[in-house]
């Protein structure tokens, strides 16, 4: 069963950073005239059909750290080994990384902490810790204590982005995948998340003008905004907001990760982040079979997920 869970996330990624790659920085409007259907090669990054980008690599990466255990050093050394090509790359070279990303992996090839390569101020809150954070939903599912959850989500997450927002948002998408990991549909999962965040934050000290700046997610529902006030950029917080509100006000898989791209911009972060929680929630099965064939190195994604599952039961 968890096999088949982490599968379908791993591939709903996957495939909606794929269906991004090729229109990724286009505007809405202009693919709202153009829309993507289907999947496509070439386009701004002029990679071939089916190619994923560093979202999904740094994914499968920190997957393949897992397999092993939870060891952030571990996890750093994969996101150099990436860097360099030697680890999980599409076609053997890397064409896109955030700033952050790489400032981050240049601070982990000279040795410094894991935690502590991160960028802790305000501007290096890019989506580039959130797009890679579904392997760890996997790995601390059965975790009941959510402060335990919440340090190694920081930990995780520090290790390319520190700020507490981007900390933050990982720890909303993380909470929200348990549970739809538990069967609920995405409306009482979504409900649930909010109470348990709310509970979680009573007895924090938090900056409260930094989780004010989550109220559409936690205070509100975020599928009731119209599209023109759903941003669609590298911004962590956009990019959260946009992929719940996709989610949400989908019915497949299919709507959700095209709804995703269609929002224009960073279109294959929004979608692969979408991609992830709609992978989990429709499964394998429902996830178009053209798609997942037309996929890089799809037998090795599956062999990926098969060994995480077997190393977490």
């Amino acid at each position: 069963m968890m096999n088949n869970k982490i599968e379908s996330g791993l591939f709903g990624l996957a495939i909606g950073d794929a269906l991004g790659v090729p229109v990724e920085f286009y505007s809405r409007n202009s693919l709202k005239q153009n829309p993507v259907s289907e999947m496509i090669g070439y386009g701004t990054h002029y990679q071939p059909l089916g190619t994923w980008s560093d979202d999904s690599s740094l994914v499968f990466c920190l997957a393949e750290s897992l397999c092993k255990d939870y060891d952030l050093f571990d996890i750093g050394r994969n996101f150099v080994k990436w860097y360099s090509t030697e680890l999980w790359t599409p076609h053997g070279k890397v064409f896109d990384i955030g700033i952050a990303t790489r400032n981050a992996i240049h601070n982990i090839a000279k040795g410094h902490e894991p935690e502590l390569c991160g960028g802790f101020e305000e501007k290096d809150n890019g989506n580039g810790s959130l797009m890679r954070i579904l392997p760890l939903v996997f790995y601390l599912q059965k975790e009941k204590d959510i402060d335990v959850i919440y340090q190694k989500v920081k930990a995780v997450s520090s290790i390319t982005h520190a700020h507490f927002r981007s900390v933050f948002a990982c720890f909303i998408y993380v909470i929200y995948c348990f549970e739809i990991l538990k069967g609920k549909n995405k409306k009482e999962a979504y409900t649930e998340m909010q109470n348990l965040l709310s509970d979680f934050l009573k007895d924090k000290e938090y900056n409260p003008k930094e989780i004010q700046l989550f109220d559409r997610i936690l205070q509100n529902d975020i599928s009731g905004y119209p599209e023109n006030e759903i941003a669609s950029s590298g911004y962590v917080l956009h990019s959260l907001e946009a992929s719940f509100w996709c989610f949400l006000n989908s019915d497949t898989y299919e709507e959700t990760v095209l709804k995703a791209v269609n929002l224009g911009e960073d279109t294959d972060t929004t979608a692969a982040i979408a991609g992830g929680l709609a992978g989990i929630y429709y499964g394998i099965e429902n996830i178009p079979v053209k798609w997942i064939e037309n996929l890089v190195r799809t037998n090795d994604i599956k062999d990926l997920a098969e060994r995480l599952s077997k190393s977490i039961n």
